[in-house]
């Protein structure tokens, strides 16, 4: 397609041009999903979709599993053989599929990072599970920064509740547990702090059960 740059290489980002055994079947990281939104998110601010095709494709872009789920993505966007031309979109801070990312990707606006800060300091509000896990399912389906924020968030609190459990019925849990809440809680402001900057940040030995 005339005029629009595309990822260089064979397929996008070492992701097949399409599926096949040994590929299609790979799971996919969180940078994998942004890389494909950015994408989608370029498309669209070019006229080359309209609202319905790009709410479709940045939800199926969000849910991808493995990566024969995003391929026929960029297929839509690129045809199967795209052109060996510089990386899109070229903008600072934007990084094109198969290149480095940050894990976390970006908060673009105000509203991204306040979905984000959100995300950590529900469970102080009384809602330590299903306040991360509601940013996840509703702002984090459009915004790689939320759901990255959300899923950090939502699997530290699943760890929080699986220690409590496990402590409760020790003998010295009824010492351990207010402590453990009480970093519980310090780790939820640093990592609103770390949200509200623009920034990624990784809760200590948390098991991670949501991807």
């Amino acid at each position: 397609m005339a005029g629009t740059a595309t990822p260089a290489g064979p397929g996008y980002g070492g992701v097949p041009a399409g599926p096949r055994p040994g590929h299609a079947g790979l799971r996919v990281s969180n940078q994998d999903r942004e890389r494909v939104v950015e994408h989608v998110q370029a498309a669209y601010a070019e006229g080359r979709l309209d609202k319905v095709e790009f709410d479709d494709r940045l939800e199926r872009a969000m849910t991808a599993r493995v990566h024969g789920d995003l391929v026929p993505i960029m297929n839509e966007l690129y045809g199967t053989r795209p052109a060996r031309l510089a990386s899109y979109p070229p903008a600072a801070g934007q990084v094109a599929y198969g290149h480095h990312a940050r894990p976390f990707g970006r908060g673009e606006s105000g509203a991204e990072r306040l979905g984000a800060v959100a995300s950590h300091l529900l469970p102080l509000a009384g809602l330590p599970v299903i306040g991360p896990a509601v940013m996840m399912l509703t702002a984090g389906r459009t915004s790689p920064y939320i759901r990255a924020h959300s899923v950090e968030a939502l699997n530290f609190q699943l760890t929080m509740l699986a220690a409590t459990i496990v402590l409760a019925i020790t003998f010295i849990g009824f010492v351990l547990t207010p402590l453990l809440w009480i970093g519980g809680v310090v780790l939820s402001v640093v990592g609103a702090v770390a949200a509200a900057g623009d920034g990624d940040f990784r809760y200590p030995f948390t098991l991670r059960l949501v991807k």
